[in-house]
């Protein structure tokens, strides 16, 4: 059976608790997703290292933080937030004209890297550079906002992601964001993800365990 984590979104949780948010799906989640939003690069403000830096800094959260970085400057910021090497920094193809540099910052902090785009992005763009990657995170949505219904077209980009990928013999991770729920999970794992990121299916739910305990279930 294809091994797939699960990485809880805090963009759908209650920000007035959000260590409680974090320790509730601890147990039953591989990674948490940090969704970080500039109002500029995507059309909404959220939270930036002071918030996620302090959930960090909890002695009560022990588990690896993905974070997404849908900025314009993730060169200026993303050395701001704390990482060890288990968490994972993620930024966006459209803001640099070298991501290899990019990369390189990113790794030097001691965490994994990841790249992503929307999802009109140019796929060749990312492709020569995989095998520096630990992961792809392909958007199922256009980014900014929770709750948005999962684009079909999405599949393809996963596809050819996971052909390119095993082709080369690589072990880069294919994730995927935005309208996940016990149908298109599926579909996005039978299309070649194996990292699923959800905001509004757990944290939109009364039973946040129930809720990834049932895309785990969904999936096997």
């Amino acid at each position: 059976m294809k091994s797939v984590s699960f990485a809880p979104s805090i963009l759908s949780a209650d920000f007035s608790k959000l260590k409680e948010e974090v320790k509730s799906v601890e147990e039953v989640a591989d990674f948490i997703h940090v969704d970080v939003m500039d109002g500029h690069f995507v059309p909404n403000i959220t939270i930036g290292p002071v918030v996620s830096n302090s959930l960090k800094r909890s002695k009560e959260i022990r588990i690896p933080f993905s974070i997404h970085l849908m900025i314009t400057d993730p060169d200026k910021y993303a050395s701001e937030f704390e990482v060890d090497s288990e968490d994972l920094i993620i930024f966006h193809s459209e803001v640099t004209d070298n991501p290899r540099e990019m990369i390189d910052k990113v790794r030097g902090l001691g965490c994994q890297v990841g790249i992503s785009q929307k999802p009109g992005g140019d796929l060749g763009e990312i492709l020569p550079i995989l095998d520096e990657l630990d992961e792809v995170l392909v958007m199922g949505v256009e980014p900014g906002f929770g709750g948005q219904q999962f684009m079909p077209e999405t599949l393809e980009r996963i596809e050819v992601l996971r052909r390119e990928i095993s082709d080369r013999g690589l072990e880069t991770a294919v994730a995927v964001d935005g309208g996940m729920n016990p149908s298109t999970v599926v579909e996005a794992v039978d299309a070649g993800a194996d990292t699923i990121i959800a905001g509004s299916a757990v944290f939109g739910r009364e039973d946040r365990v129930k809720a990834v305990k049932e895309l785990r279930k969904a999936v096997q």
